[in-house]
């Protein structure tokens, strides 16, 4: 627990086995009881299936429950190719909205899965394709070569096909065109662009995630895989003109140097603090380490009761 901030009361950031945690959503409520923590947020990673259940046995329990979900947001700069998260919170009386329901899905979709790996077909091709810019391909890839590989394809598959099906068994040509340093690759996760239209047509809360672990100086769980905070200083202001609402200081993996000038961000820009664990299991990353003061959730509830449907 961080003693600066004083008793965690809040816990607003945790997965479940509906994405990539370790507890079910109903273990995930209990676990918040038993840490003596009163609100626990739900944020599995591109997906709300497991929202339902978790409301329901906070409901049991009587320990709030704040549904929400962390959207992966991808970015291709020059400066940084990669993914950042995007921690966004509504209401459960919005949560039954069947539109707003169908809409993130089919917002959440578009940045995995067939269309994502129609996204990568298209770059690949728009690159290393015949009349690409560095022409490699005989014939343009196609998603039925990448797809009829698997339904869950990954980066195997269209090493696969470009051997099989268009004849090139170089490794490093082939990682030329599939690898991470190559211009057409294409993180997972939706743009901004995409973020913001769903952001703006419903009411709901969106806090920018654990945005200087990529910083953290000793051994972390996203320091290896996020970006420097400098990197997301750069990209932070089209956050905010995509309507951004808060941001998430108070984590594991931010020193306390990092959180004084996230605190600068917020103010300037009149942002709701939020805090969690970022709970994927029992041990590692486990649940009730961070979070925000009761004070601290009642100005967020302020704002959610403010973005309720």
């Amino acid at each position: 627990m961080n003693e600066i901030m004083g008793k965690i009361f809040a816990d607003l950031h945790n997965h479940t086995t509906a994405s990539d945690g370790d507890f079910s959503p109903e273990e995930m409520v209990l676990t918040a009881e038993k840490t003596g923590i009163s609100v626990i947020g739900i944020t599995d990673h591109d997906t709300i299936n497991g929202l339902d259940r978790a409301i329901e046995t906070g409901r049991q329990h009587k320990i709030e429950v704040v549904p929400g979900v962390e959207i992966s947001i991808r970015f291709k700069r020059s400066f940084f190719t990669g993914t950042l998260h995007l921690l966004c919170y509504f209401s459960p009386v919005l949560l039954k909205d069947e539109n707003f329901r169908k809409e993130l899905e089919t917002t959440l979709g578009m940045g995995r899965g067939k269309e994502l790996v129609r996204t990568r077909v298209r770059e690949i091709n728009r690159f290393f394709g015949p009349k690409g810019e560095k022409p490699v391909l005989l014939k343009n890839i196609t998603f039925e070569e990448i797809s009829e590989y698997s339904s869950n394809v990954t980066r195997r598959h269209f090493a696969l096909a470009l051997d099989e099906k268009h004849h090139i068994d170089d490794p490093g040509v082939i990682n030329s065109i599939i690898g991470n340093n190559s211009p057409a690759y294409v993180p997972s996760g939706i743009d901004l662009d995409t973020a913001e239209k769903f952001l703006k047509k419903f009411p709901v809360i969106s806090v920018l995630a654990h945005p200087a672990a990529g910083s953290f100086p000793g051994k972390g769980h996203y320091s290896e895989v996020l970006p420097p905070i400098e990197t997301v200083e750069k990209l932070f202001p089209e956050f905010i003109d995509a309507g951004l609402t808060g941001l998430e200081i108070n984590y594991p993996g931010h020193i306390q140097k990092h959180r004084e000038i996230l605190h600068g961000w917020a103010e300037k820009y009149d942002l709701v603090v939020t805090g969690g664990s970022d709970c994927h299991d029992a041990v590692n990353r486990a649940p009730g380490v961070e979070g925000i003061t009761e004070k601290e959730f009642n100005n967020f509830k302020r704002m959610l009761n403010v973005h309720k449907k």
